[in-house]
């Protein structure tokens, strides 16, 4: 910086001003601090920027599965807003039990991020008081925090829709295939799915069988082990409600190999869910992200934030996969 300066011939609170886009800096001056920083190949250090603002420039990003679709596309949706305002992302991947409490027995964000974005994870008492400990704005997506902002669609409403669906086509024998069993309090969205199974098959008068409900460790092989099942029962459903596209799409494989017709709706809208003409409810993924990384910045930019929260729209998209009862090949629907 000290060069720099010596070239342009001004100080080196000047460059640093220059450098950092603030005011108070003459057109004439600010182009030749920069053509003497360009020849001189000089670029801020962000270490020591970050050291001089006290600001990690950092988000914190907690999400249960890194790896599945639903939360790659959530933090690829955020690090776009991120990265296009020169903010880092710090990924925790924290979906094993103890993964989770090695994470909050050393809570490594403390001090290391501005702030923090977690995805469709239910904390305990003690998890969300160490979170709101750190001092900086949290936004949840997914999922309702205490104290934090929040994107989310109605997963109750959503799902409540997709069995709605099947009713008005005249299935009663509707079976669910879903996660909850597995989930515990990691994924609430697998219990507020199921909720909304039962609660609309009981206000229609449709007695919930056990039976036809399959929980399963998520994934293609989960969907297709629990269709498997379902199709075993001595009177198997007419029609299945999958918790997600994924789960949907083991289920229609194992439809395909046994030669059985069986309707399926999925949720979410998976980018493979158009190919497979499989109905669904769609949710806008990758815009959740996006909106949470806004709703962080305008919270990172004002100390007189107060969390927001952000209900976004679903839609029910119909395709091939469901059809009324009593048509027992595939057709649209």
């Amino acid at each position: 910086m000290e060069d720099v300066a010596r070239l342009a011939g001004v100080s080196t609170a000047t460059v640093s001003r220059t450098l950092r886009g603030l005011p108070n800096v003459s057109d004439e001056t600010r182009d030749r601090v920069l053509h003497a920083a360009a020849s001189l190949s000089y670029v801020v250090s962000p270490i020591a920027s970050r050291l001089a603002s006290g600001r990690t420039h950092t988000v914190g990003v907690i999400v249960p599965y890194a790896s599945r679709w639903f939360f790659g596309q959530i933090v690829a949706g955020a690090e776009s807003v991120l990265r296009a305002h020169s903010l880092d992302l710090l990924l925790y991947n924290i979906g094993d039990l103890p993964s989770r409490q090695r994470f909050f027995d050393a809570l490594p964000l403390r001090r290391r991020v501005d702030a923090v974005l977690t995805v469709a994870m239910q904390f305990t008492d003690a998890e969300t008081t160490a979170l709101l400990s750190l001092g900086v704005p949290i936004v949840a997506v997914g999922h309702d925090v205490p104290g934090a902002g929040c994107v989310r669609i109605d997963d109750v409403a959503a799902a409540g829709s997709a069995v709605q669906h099947l009713l008005a086509l005249g299935h009663r024998r509707i079976g669910m295939i879903s996660t909850y069993n597995d989930q515990s309090m990691f994924l609430p969205v697998a219990h507020a799915r199921h909720r909304a199974y039962v609660e609309i098959l009981s206000s229609a008068g449709v007695a919930v069988d056990d039976d036809l409900i399959m929980s399963v460790p998520h994934g293609m092989d989960g969907g297709e082990q629990a269709m498997r099942r379902l199709l075993t029962l001595p009177d198997p459903p007419t029609a299945v409600f999958a918790e997600s596209d994924e789960l949907a799409f083991g289920a229609l494989s194992a439809l395909r190999r046994t030669g059985r017709h069986v309707s399926v709706i999925g949720f979410d809208d998976h980018e493979l869910s158009a190919l497979l003409d499989l109905t669904t409810v769609r949710q806008r993924v990758f815009e959740q992200g996006v909106l949470a990384a806004g709703m962080l910045r305008r919270a990172m930019s004002s100390s007189a934030w107060t969390p927001e929260e952000l209900l976004m729209p679903t839609t029910l998209v119909l395709r091939a996969s469901t059809w009324p009862a009593a048509v027992r090949t595939p057709g649209p629907g």
